[in-house]
């Protein structure tokens, strides 16, 4: 069981990342999943995504719930019967899950060059201090878009724009952590941002 990272931010909040190595039968044959979650992972095309979904409740295992607790509101958003809150992600061989007693949201995202091409589409306020020559420009672009994703994740409210609603204070790489906003038709919320990078991708995840 590839169980690649947890990670115990406080008393009421943890993460966990999984490495997807298995192969699809694998993944599936130990899981016990409700009709609608299996008629899902059947009809993907990609058996990537098939593999990224079962991860997911393998992580869910881990934590000690099963496909049943989980559900999904009319926005997409997860949630657990018993009340906690929980952010799902995966991208490519990595999946995470991060469960709370407070509202979290997270995101996985491999480093990419083609980032900086849609960088205006969800960067503003940040192009201030970003250096788009400097080595980590592409890093910083992802642990942006890592933590504007959770923060959409978290909010789950239709009409939120990235580059318009969702601020993230100047970070470096000597830290693991920083400060971003929700700044919507009056609403004004903030958020402790957490991130890490591991074999070639980036993690964030904020709380409440």
């Amino acid at each position: 069981m590839p169980l690649y990272k947890t990670i115990t931010v406080n008393s009421q909040t943890t993460v966990k990342i999984w490495k997807i190595e298995e192969a699809y039968d694998d993944l599936i044959q130990p899981l016990d999943l409700k009709p609608e979650s299996l008629t899902r992972v059947l009809g993907m095309k990609s058996q990537l995504h098939q593999r990224g979904f079962l991860s997911v409740r393998h992580l869910l295992r881990s934590f000690g719930y099963t496909d049943q607790d989980l559900y999904y509101d009319t926005n997409g958003k997860p949630h657990l019967k018993d009340g906690k809150h929980i952010s799902i992600t995966h991208s490519f061989t990595f999946s995470g899950v991060i469960i709370s007693d407070k509202e979290v949201g997270i995101d996985i995202e491999m480093q990419r060059d083609k980032i900086a091409i849609i960088a205006k589409k969800f960067v503003e306020y940040e192009f201030e201090y970003l250096d788009t020559e400097a080595n980590d420009y592409v890093n910083k672009l992802t642990v942006i878009w890592g933590i504007k994703e959770s923060l959409y994740k978290l909010f789950a409210t239709p009409g939120m724009l990235f580059r318009e609603h969702f601020l993230v204070i100047p970070f470096t790489f000597n830290e693991d952590q920083t400060v971003c906003w929700i700044d919507y038709k009056g609403l004004k919320k903030r958020y402790t941002a957490n991130y890490l990078e591991f074999e070639g991708f980036t993690c964030a995840y904020v709380i409440e």
